[in-house]
C-alpha cells in the first residue's frame, strides 16, 4: 500500500494562515513562519480588544454623563446616587445618549435626583 505524505495538509494549514495574514506588510503576509507569529498575536489582541472595548464605552458614557450633570450644577456621583434613590433604572448608555441628544429630559432627571438627595 502506498504511503501518504502530509504535504496536502501542510499546504492547507499554511494557506489558511497566509489568508488570515493578507494585508500585512512585507514578509508578514508572504512567509509562513513570520505570518503565523503575526496572526497569533493579532488573534490574541483582537480577543483582548473585544473585552477592552466594553470598558472604553463605559468610560465614555460616564464622562458624558458627568459633563452634562455638571452643566446642570451636580456632580456625577451625586447624580447617580439621586437616581438610585428615585428608583430610576436607566443604564449609563441611555443616560449618556440623553445627555447628548435630549438636554431637556436630562435636566429633568437632574432635578429629580436633586430632590431625592436633598
Amino acid at each position: 500500500m502506498a504511503r501518504i505524505k502530509g504535504g496536502m495538509n501542510a499546504r492547507k494549514k499554511h494557506n489558511r494562515v497566509l489568508k488570515m495574514a493578507k494585508g500585512y506588510r512585507g514578509a508578514r503576509s508572504k512567509q509562513y513562519r513570520i505570518a503565523k507569529q503575526s496572526v497569533m498575536r493579532a488573534l490574541t489582541s483582537s480577543y483582548s480588544g473585544r473585552k477592552e472595548r466594553k470598558r472604553q464605552f463605559r468610560q465614555l458614557w460616564i464622562a458624558r454623563i458627568n459633563a452634562a450633570a455638571r452643566i446642570n450644577g451636580m456632580s456625577y456621583s451625586v447624580f447617580m446616587h439621586g437616581l438610585k434613590l428615585a428608583e430610576v433604572d436607566l443604564n449609563r448608555k441611555v443616560l449618556a445618549d440623553m445627555a447628548v441628544n435630549d438636554a431637556e429630559g436630562f435636566a429633568k432627571l437632574v432635578e429629580l435626583a436633586r430632590t431625592k438627595v436633598a
